[in-house]
């Protein structure tokens, strides 16, 4: 007889999170310089590339401090 695994939420929503948060920063960074790029050129899409990896950045940094502050609270 086989034994299931309990189902792990919390895993499954950081798996869930990580996910989002990925697809967030190649739809920001991947599809908006793109799109700078089309309708610009190519100096404006290096410029915007400066400013849309360091959005990224900022989100990036704001997802982990929640993280941080979510494992303190789980203690």
């Amino acid at each position: 007889m086989t034994q299931n695994k309990p189902t792990n939420t919390r895993e499954t929503r950081r798996k869930n999170e990580r996910s989002q948060l990925y697809l967030v920063l190649l739809v920001l960074v991947g599809v908006g310089v793109g799109l700078i790029w089309f309708i610009w050129g190519g100096n404006a899409a290096f410029l915007g590339a400066i400013c849309l990896v360091s959005g990224g950045l900022l989100i990036t940094g704001l997802w982990l401090l929640l993280n941080l502050l979510q494992k303190f609270v789980d203690d």
